[in-house]
């Protein structure tokens, strides 16, 4: 992270161009002090293979309408920290939806995307994993709050009394058949096995976490949330916009994220 301005000297009206990284598309818009849009939201498919260099290149042709902003936040589809990628499964494949290549991991291992996205901004850019960013649009600050995105995998953030915890990649875990929970309620299962029986592996998973960690919320986002339904998220939980991703990028510059 690059960070030239400290939480006290952001102007009132401080605009944060945010960008979600998403395994299907990426997505950007600005974003004022009062976390609401104030330009159109851009997108662009994610090209595959997608390695670093060219993600950088994509993101930079697609936002450079956009950079009249004060500092630049990303959610990223893997685990960042300090900047750089330690894990990334959608990017990490030659086609959207295929196996993972180890000569794409070996190119995105260690790779420091805050600081290759700063110095092409030439602005404070600060990036985070995309569930975490999500969530920080969207939690309310009471509680134990899990986040989990449904897209091309499955991400997950955790809050405690509105503090972000340091992300964990709990959808590596196991769920059955030998499958984690990111293959199993991943786009690529959905579609072979049909919504129904996909949903019901929803339920599933929200049970299994509310097991672990006992939360007092749960909001489900992504762009397969949109197959489900209030009931499939039950009583603590809350389906919320896919474009919670972009609003929480001004949020996340007053978390420790």
């Amino acid at each position: 992270m690059t960070k030239a301005h400290t939480d006290t000297t952001w102007p009132a009206d401080v605009r944060t161009l945010s960008i979600d990284i998403g395994g299907s598309g990426i997505k950007a818009s600005v974003v004022n002090a009062q976390a609401m849009m104030v330009s159109d939201r851009v997108r662009v498919d994610t090209p595959y293979p997608c390695p670093p260099e060219l993600l950088v290149e994509t993101i930079v042709t697609l936002v450079r309408p956009l950079l009249d902003v004060n500092r630049v936040s990303v959610g990223f589809p893997g685990l960042v920290r300090h900047g750089h990628v330690i894990e990334v499964p959608s990017l990490t494949r030659l086609v959207y939806g295929g196996e993972r290549d180890q000569g794409m991991m070996d190119q995105w291992s260690g790779f420091d995307l805050g600081h290759a996205l700063a110095q092409s901004f030439h602005l404070p850019t600060k990036i985070v994993n995309d569930a975490d960013m999500q969530g920080c649009a969207v939690v309310q600050g009471q509680g134990m709050e899990f986040v989990m995105t449904l897209g091309t995998g499955v991400g997950t953030a955790l809050f405690n009394d509105g503090a972000l915890l340091p992300h964990l990649e709990l959808s590596h875990g196991p769920f059955k058949g030998g499958q984690s929970f990111d293959i199993a309620l991943g786009n690529a299962q959905r579609k072979d096995i049909g919504n129904e029986r996909w949903a019901k592996r929803v339920r599933k998973a929200i049970t299994a976490f509310d097991d672990m960690f006992f939360f007092d919320r749960i909001y489900v986002g992504g762009g397969n949330a949109k197959h489900l339904s209030p009931a499939d998220i039950g009583g603590k939980g809350e389906i919320v916009p896919n474009t919670s991703g972009i609003l929480g990028g001004v949020r996340v510059w007053d978390l420790d994220a």
